[in-house]
């Protein structure tokens, strides 16, 4: 039977429920997108990442298609790149056509535009949500500051924030100032800043009889952050979804932490 990562869950400020484990989509070639896509669709995955800026949504939304999985059984999520200002339905209309969907779960807005928090995109964003095109709406590479600046403009808070983010750049203050503000943290790119090799990491995957991959997806998941990790290999597409079934134990867990410290 096809393993179901549908749970576990976190619950966005708006009210659905967003899958912890999804697919990332980052680097994946628009050619090759419907077959990984639908390799993580068979494997359980039921929340995608992609964002314009990936140039695959067409080879995503060809998967989701050929899946016929109903709609609401996929978070999907996608990104506005930072120069869109003063364009932003545009892009989601766009997005939504290639993707071949009439909503998607999760806006976001890519990174700050000119480094900027920018609420008059933000605004843009809110009334997107209100218009029905994306079911939340947050941010991605946005600091505390920058998040407070959207919250004080608009009275709007961003339903996630999405960062880069692995054991070895741990940071209790950001997650801490996210929850305090109800911006789920999403983490992407969770194997790049880490060293599978660690010491620490190998001796919880040994006493779990996994692989420090596994470790890494299980301590994002044990805390409640979301992550979406990326392969084109249907085995390791497969084995990364495993790790969110790996139940780390508090010690566990405080020992990945110090690897950030």
């Amino acid at each position: 039977m096809t393993a179901d990562y549908s749970r576990p869950t976190t619950q966005l400020a708006s009210g659905q429920s967003m899958p912890l484990l999804g697919f990332g989509t980052w680097q994946i070639p628009d050619d090759e997108a419907p077959a990984a896509t639908t390799a993580a669709l068979e494997a359980g995955y039921r929340h995608i990442d992609t964002a314009t800026g990936y140039a695959n949504e067409a080879g995503i939304g060809k998967a989701l298609a050929s899946a016929g999985l109903p709609r609401d059984s996929v978070f999907v999520t996608t990104k506005m790149p930072p120069d869109h200002v003063g364009r932003e339905r545009q892009t989601l209309e766009e997005s939504l056509t290639k993707l071949g969907l009439d909503h998607v779960d999760l806006w976001l807005v890519h990174w700050p535009p000119n480094k900027q928090a920018t609420p008059q995109a933000w605004e843009q964003f809110i009334a997107a949500q209100q218009d029905g095109l994306t079911r939340a709406i947050g941010v991605s590479n946005y600091s505390l500051d920058q998040i407070d600046e959207l919250i004080k403009a608009t009275d709007v808070a961003p339903a996630v924030n999405q960062i880069r983010w692995s054991p070895p750049i741990y940071d209790a203050a950001i997650a801490a100032g996210l929850a305090d503000r109800k911006v789920v943290l999403e983490g992407y790119s969770p194997f790049r800043a880490a060293d599978l090799d660690d010491p620490t990491l190998l001796a919880i995957a040994d006493e779990h009889g996994v692989n420090s991959a596994q470790v890494i997806i299980g301590w994002h998941v044990k805390h409640g952050f979301v992550v979406i990790p990326k392969s084109t290999r249907p085995e390791r597409i497969i084995s990364n979804a495993a790790g969110a079934t790996v139940d780390l134990t508090a010690d566990e867990v405080a020992a990945i932490d110090a690897l950030g410290s």
